[in-house]
């Protein structure tokens, strides 16, 4: 434990540098800003930044885009409250409780006790993440290529069972983005793949113009569809109201801790882990409480368990990324994609090999929680008025800051076409309910999942019996055969009940 207090602050002082405070508040910012405005979300604005990350040393990108995602969790709670329009999915259930207090002039109760929720949630994941992190690095030092092999496809057997659509759709996305990922030279033999002649095909296909296109042009297109918003229409909270009660109080403390430890735990398997841990938070609360009727008509629980149980799922959701190298989530896989556009490799030799940038992220964190605690409850109605911005603006100028970025990550044109293609295909699939997260994590892991199966291959001749031979390998194997099994007969159980409703 005292290795952790000297190592983290060791990682104030690197935080503390003025470049890199800068950064932090700067990222903090501009993720609430992304949080109150709907639909565009932290992996989109992320992806923006992924040009701007170009310019900067890599603790320095790692900071301002880890703070636009943790920032984006306080922001999504403003709009949700007040207009009952949740700036993020992860708010939707702040909502139900949320705008019911602001109807009840009880909007400032619930504003305060949604960022006090945020910030003591987001530094228990913290604490959780500077110890779990460096043990399981130290534990994953073990790990081989069959280690590693069942512990991706893991991943993949989860998030197909977790993202809520059909099955075969989350398997189609993620066998498409490994498809995608093996565009260029193989990287063991050397043999151009799937690049049909092309010169500018042999490096691969740039992952971030895919990111930005994915998750920053698809977005923004969903949005012009999206209800305009009047100034009018925003409720105007004063600083005086932003007080709750001692019983509002008092019946927020335990909500918290439950939210933070459920956000937590959550935020360690592949996935929506934000969405699904507000949702289970709420039942929690629901079903704990003395006065479940409340819920639903303004109840405090309502908002506490939610906001906690979402920002704690920011931290626990970088451990398996900056211990193991790998991103559970989609803004997780965006980070991944900041770490490697510096050349720096996640996974269990980063702590020890790059211990700047890891604890100067977890330091700096802790600063920007604080910033956003002491920033988002005074600037709340100035925050809120940000949604009343014209969409056509908006739109405009993120789709170009978006197709500039893509063109500076190579600069050529093949990565700006990369970018719209991409995000016009991934706006087209959403409605069919292809969700693009399997599809970046499958680009993603891609590499990992076939490197480790050839090396493993190759350590063992070929004999694909090593994995039963192997006790973590074949444990891991075991337990994605039995999430894939549980899956499949719950949702075989589901459509058997619907045909039997239907013939009622």
């Amino acid at each position: 434990m005292e290795d952790i207090l000297a190592q983290l602050g060791h990682g104030f002082a690197v935080a503390s540098t003025l470049k890199n405070l800068l950064m932090a508040l700067a990222g903090a910012f501009l993720g609430t800003v992304v949080g109150v405005l709907p639909g565009l979300g932290p992996t989109a604005a992320m992806s923006l930044l992924l040009p701007l990350s170009f310019t900067l040393d890599p603790i320095g990108a790692v900071i301002l885009l880890a703070g636009v995602w943790y920032g984006s969790q306080y922001g999504g709670s403003t709009t949700a409250i007040l207009l009952n329009m949740p700036g993020e999915a992860t708010s939707v259930v702040t909502a139900y409780d949320g705008y019911q207090m602001a109807l009840k002039g009880r909007a400032g109760a619930a504003l305060f006790v949604a960022a006090t929720g945020s910030f003591v949630a987001s530094v228990a994941g913290l604490v959780g993440l500077a110890v779990a992190a460096p043990a399981l690095a130290s534990f994953a030092l073990k790990f081989g290529p069959p280690e590693y092999f069942a512990l991706a496809l893991l991943g993949f057997i989860v998030l197909f069972n977790v993202t809520g659509g059909p099955l075969y759709k989350s398997a189609l996305m993620a066998a498409l983005g490994m498809m995608v990922s093996c565009v260029g030279l193989d990287k063991m033999s050397g043999t151009p793949r799937f690049t049909f002649g092309s010169t500018a095909m042999m490096d691969g296909i740039d992952l971030a113009a895919i990111v930005m296109g994915v998750y920053g042009i698809s977005e923004v297109m969903e949005q012009l569809s999206a209800r305009a918003v009047k100034a009018s229409d925003i409720a105007r909270v004063k600083l005086r109201d932003l007080y709750p009660t001692r019983a509002e109080l008092r019946r927020s403390v335990a909500p918290i801790a439950r939210g933070s430890l459920v956000g937590f735990l959550v935020g360690l398997v592949p996935g929506p882990a934000g969405v699904i841990s507000t949702f289970l938070s709420y039942r929690l609360e629901k079903r704990v409480s003395r006065h479940p009727e409340e819920f639903g008509h303004g109840a405090i629980e309502g908002v506490a368990g939610p906001e906690a149980a979402n920002n704690a799922v920011t931290s626990a959701s970088l451990i398996p990324l900056l211990s193991l190298g790998l991103p559970f989530s989609a803004p997780a896989a965006v980070l991944l994609t900041g770490f490697m556009i510096h050349g720096v490799t996640p996974g269990p030799m980063l702590i020890q090999n790059s211990p700047d940038l890891f604890w100067g992220l977890v330091a700096s964190m802790v600063i920007g929680n604080i910033a956003l605690l002491v920033l988002n409850l005074p600037l709340v109605g100035v925050f809120a008025s940000l949604i009343a911005i014209p969409k056509q603006y908006l739109v405009s100028v993120v789709c170009l800051m978006l197709l500039a970025g893509a063109y500076a990550a190579t600069g050529g044109m093949v990565t700006v076409w990369v970018a719209a293609v991409s995000g016009v295909l991934a706006w087209w699939l959403r409605p069919y309910g292809y969700d693009p997260a399997p599809f970046v994590l499958g680009l993603v892991l891609g590499p990992l999942v076939e490197r480790s199966l050839r090396r493993s291959l190759a350590m063992y001749d070929g004999d694909i019996t090593m994995f039963a031979h192997n006790p973590l390998a074949a444990a891991m194997l075991t337990l994605s055969a039995l999430v894939l099994l549980v899956g499949l007969g719950l949702r075989l159980k589901h459509l058997l009940s619907v045909r039997r409703t239907q013939r009622v």
